[in-house]
């Protein structure tokens, strides 16, 4: 095999957590839109405060997901350093693209459907392991509905708890409450996500090695990465995305601090049980599912379906672009370069 370029592994290194930054940049408003748009903390402490929980994931969950994306997407063979540096180009462009129109897709999705598609592009659809898709895109629809479902029984559950007390002495305590709420959701946001990027990291440093003469004999995670890769989402969670929190705050549902706290509880839990399964959830689809079914408490005239309908054909739309730029991104590399 001929010899990688060191600075050709440095770079894609780079873009690599350039999109674990955009990640963080594009997901900030799943973990702070219900704390923001309730007024529980000013936009300014609610980005320090998510930034801080995706920061410390890095110290409580296992490695199963980027084990999951490391082994189970794509073959080995195929994960070309060309391949993988085109993959993150493609899900940073959709990633900005729906940043741009205020879209919460999926960046999860970007990165795996850019992962793909450059894949394909390369070696044709002999580079995909079907068997480790299906927990995948399984996931793509079953987590909104399970954040739903939770998010509307919890609901139902604390209005039956609180049925008697005060409302202004409910908003107080769930005020304090949503902290917490908040914290566990940013904790499970970079538990799950920061991960996908480590395991793209890793497959490139498989293959950087062999390509210089080693012979390591599994895909392996190193420490470096995964401080790297929490430290790229932090910083990116501390930039904030001020427009998705405007659709994930008040467009889809007006929430109260009740409400903010039993959305994002749901969806911390539904992430927790996802990331030690190893299945990479797309945390912008359990928070959505979950204020859903908050709002539906209420009336089901109280969720703006339109919205909500729009942001479903992102999720759709999300594998499917993604692959196409990264495939566009590796033709045009190819037009330059021995890819």
């Amino acid at each position: 095999m001929v010899s990688v370029p060191l600075f050709l592994f440095v770079t894609t290194v780079a873009v690599a957590l350039v999109f674990d930054f955009f990640n963080g940049f594009h997901d900030a408003a799943n973990s702070i839109a219900t704390v923001v748009s309730t007024r529980v903390l000013s936009p300014g402490l609610a980005v320090v405060w998510a930034a801080f929980f995706n920061f410390i994931a890095a110290f409580i969950f296992p490695l199963k997901v980027a084990t999951t994306i490391g082994k189970g997407l794509v073959v080995p063979a195929a994960a070309t350093e060309y391949v993988i540096l085109a993959g993150l180009i493609g899900a940073i462009a959709w990633d900005i693209i729906t940043w741009y129109f205020g879209l919460p897709t999926s960046s999860s999705h970007a990165l795996i459907g850019g992962f793909a598609g450059a894949a394909i592009a390369k070696v044709g659809f002999g580079a995909i392991i079907y068997s480790g898709w299906t927990k995948t895109i399984a996931s793509m629809f079953i987590s909104p509905v399970i954040g739903l479902i939770m998010g509307f029984l919890l609901m139902i559950g604390v209005a039956w708890l609180f049925r008697d007390s005060l409302p202004g002495r409910v908003d107080k305590l769930f005020r304090k409450l949503q902290l917490v709420s908040a914290g566990l959701y940013s904790l499970g946001h970079g538990g799950n996500d920061a991960q996908k990027t480590m395991g793209i990291i890793a497959i490139l440093a498989f293959t950087y090695e062999k390509s210089i003469g080693r012979h390591p004999t599994d895909i392996h995670v190193a420490f470096w990465t995964i401080i790297a890769c929490h430290a790229a989402m932090a910083l990116g969670t501390l930039s904030g995305g001020w427009r998705i929190v405007k659709t994930m705050g008040s467009k889809i549902t007006k929430l109260k601090p009740v409400g903010g706290f039993c959305a994002e509880t749901s969806a911390a839990l539904t992430l927790f049980a996802n990331s030690y399964l190893g299945i990479p959830v797309s945390t912008t689809h359990t928070i959505t599912g979950a204020i859903m079914g908050v709002g539906a408490t209420q009336r089901l005239s109280a969720v703006r379906w339109g919205v909500a309908t729009r942001i479903v054909w992102a999720w759709v739309l999300t594998i499917p672009c993604s692959a196409l730029m990264a495939a566009l991104v590796f033709h045009a590399m190819g037009l330059f370069l021995k890819v």
